[in-house]
């Protein structure tokens, strides 16, 4: 039996567990920058303190349907998308609407037109709309009156669905002057590469039914504010829908930008925000996290946690490595899954593995030897692809599980010192409590903890706990981080959830 470790960003474990020994191995094993190898039980960091509690974390393999869906995503169409968005000359949010064939008008209409087509084969599966307002002036970015839209895919869920994930890219663009809406800004891989994965993903799921709500957008407005994600993310929390994840992908359309490493065409970097972040965690959360150590558990993070963990599992499948950092976005920037944040929706950020700022906001030129724009040639469409892959196979797994438990707390009543001559003894020990409510979720059938030790980034170990509402274990909480997650009955998972201090349970 081979096991491996995955080493989120910092060379830090999450256990892989396979049946057998590998025919294959991914491609990227062992280039410089792997995050997959054999020899987790020599990390310091995942065998204390030692536990014959559990086992070591196994991810959970892809089925059959899961198999088929991810193979059916097509590189030919990530790059008819991303050529023909970049065909419009720009795409900047205060460029023309009312032309067939350049300005964000003709792309919204393009892109509307796509989707119609995804949703004419789906037997009334999957409905397209405009999600759109009017934006006035801002003094800042937004300079007179503008209709902003966001054009969305839905399907509805079968079992339960007020719960909505959400897929998004932006598919605005813009120049070194930011307020430039006339020149040529191409924009294919800020952002028509994002758009791409979530217009594939929606051709690829039109005829399916998940159980959960699963939403592909193409927002606007991204470059002037974030304004069409905020417009959206608003939408869905007035409408009062549970969005359990928000999947924003923004500039992944290549690996292979310098300082070149191979491995970068196959990783991409996931960003995730901690609980200090404004709203990315309840007000509970926040207050609670400096004490007890949950500063790297938002609901942000641990969807991380979630897609990495399930493309480790899918890793045949979509063929990528997912590196987690832990911050809101790149360093001082931002991106759409901030909107989403805001609302107080967990969302994190897909960015390729390095960036090329000469191909990035700029006007399109060759100056000293140097070319620069966002041009297509510059666009690795099977890179994209496997993005696409990797964002699929984790939206699809978590909108066919079970739902988050809710109420995860972990109780002070037990494993703390005698408050008096007379506590039971029972009570003084290392053992920790956990208690939790099920949301009313038929899909649930049981629950696993997870844990890890304090300074890694990824969860090492689970238990099984069976269809159960609390669990007491004989782990440290001093020592251990800790997360409970839901199980449906054909073994799909949900992201885990932080428990928060409570006097009993």
């Amino acid at each position: 039996m081979h096991f491996w470790i995955f080493f989120a960003a910092a060379v830090l474990p999450l256990v892989l567990a396979h049946g057998a020994a590998y025919d294959d191995e991914p491609a990227w094993h062992g280039l410089p920058g792997n995050l997959y190898t054999e020899q987790w039980a020599t990390c310091p960091d995942a065998s204390w303190p030692p536990t014959s509690i559990g086992q070591r974390l196994q991810p959970q393999e892809p089925d059959a349907e899961l198999e088929d869906i991810l193979a059916a995503i097509d590189p030919n169409r990530v790059e008819h998308i991303i050529s023909k968005l970049a065909s419009f000359g720009t795409r900047h949010t205060l460029s023309t609407q009312n032309s067939s064939t350049e300005g964000i008008g003709a792309a919204r209409d393009w892109i509307y037109h796509e989707m119609q087509n995804f949703a004419s084969s789906s037997d009334g599966n999957m409905e397209v709309y405009f999600n759109s307002y009017i934006q006035g002036i801002d003094g800042e970015r937004i300079t007179f009156p503008v209709k902003i839209t966001n054009v969305v895919a839905q399907i509805n869920g079968t079992d339960d669905p007020n719960r909505v994930y959400v897929v998004s890219g932006h598919y605005d663009s813009r120049r070194i002057d930011v307020m430039d809406y006339t020149n040529e800004a191409p924009g294919a891989d800020d952002d028509a590469s994002g758009v791409a994965v979530a217009m594939e993903m929606a051709r690829v799921c039109a005829k399916k039914r998940p159980k959960a709500t699963m939403i592909f957008a193409a927002v606007s407005a991204e470059e002037q504010g974030l304004y069409g994600s905020a417009h959206l993310a608003k939408t869905l929390k007035r409408a009062g829908y549970n969005v359990e994840g928000h999947w924003n992908n923004d500039i992944v359309g290549t690996g292979k930008n310098e300082p070149f490493s191979p491995i970068n065409d196959y990783t991409i970097r996931l960003f995730g925000a901690s609980v200090f972040y404004p709203n990315s965690s309840t007000a509970e959360i926040t207050d609670t996290a400096a004490s007890t150590g949950g500063w790297n558990d938002s609901p942000a993070q641990n969807l991380g946690r979630y897609i990495s963990e399930i493309a480790a599992g899918a890793w045949e499948s979509v063929g990528m490595q997912v590196a987690l950092i832990y911050r809101p976005d790149r360093f001082l920037r931002g991106g759409d899954h901030l909107s989403f944040l805001e609302q107080g929706f967990p969302g994190v950020r897909f960015t390729e593995a390095v960036e090329n700022f000469a191909h990035q906001h700029q006007n399109t030129r060759e100056q000293d030897g140097i070319q620069y724009g966002d041009l297509i040639e510059f666009v690795d469409f099977d890179y994209t692809a496997r993005v696409a892959r990797t964002n699929l196979a984790s939206m699809w797994s978590a909108a066919n599980a079970p739902r988050m438990p809710v109420n995860v707390s972990i109780s002070q009543a037990i494993g703390f010192p005698a408050t008096d001559k007379d506590t039971p003894p029972e009570i003084v020990g290392n053992d920790s409590q956990f208690c939790w409510s099920t949301g009313n979720d038929p899909l649930a059938v049981g629950y696993e903890l997870v844990w890890r030790p304090t300074g890694n980034l990824q969860w090492t170990h689970s238990l099984d706990v069976g269809n159960v509402r609390s669990v007491t274990v004989n782990l440290p909480k001093d020592d251990l981080q800790f997360g409970v997650r839901a199980v449906g009955e054909d073994g799909k998972k949900s992201p885990a959830v932080l428990p928060l201090p409570a006097e009993s349970c």
